[in-house]
């Protein structure tokens, strides 16, 4: 069950960070920016999903670990103001990381349909 759920975690965490490389396949249909859409009010459940289960499973493979919890951290970066000991730290990773956002999402989203099968 839990895998399931990560799986889940990771597509749609994946739709999220990759949407902008997305939005390109798809031409004039607007499919993914729908999904985003609607996707876009769980992203801090989606996040800290990718997270905890990533924690979860952290001896499982270690590069999908990574990737999980990277992917999380930028999914929750609106959440780092709330954090005033950690803001700076967590801000400046997020800052980082954020040239890669695409590429991690889209790593994101094959690791999940992946985990599909």
């Amino acid at each position: 069950m839990i895998g399931l759920l990560y799986t889940i975690a990771k597509i749609t965490g994946g739709i999220l960070l990759g949407l902008a490389t997305l939005d390109k396949l798809d031409g004039d249909a607007n499919f993914f920016n729908k999904i985003a859409k609607a996707l876009a009010p769980f992203q801090t459940v989606i996040g800290g999903a990718l997270i905890v289960f990533a924690i979860i499973t952290f001896w499982s493979n270690l590069i999908y670990t990574a990737l999980s919890i990277l992917g999380g951290l930028l999914l929750l970066t609106h959440v780092f103001g709330k954090v005033p000991s950690m803001e700076a730290s967590l801000r400046k990773l997020s800052a980082k990381l954020m040239p890669f956002k695409a590429i991690i999402g889209i790593a994101l989203l094959i690791l999940g349909i992946l985990g599909l099968f």
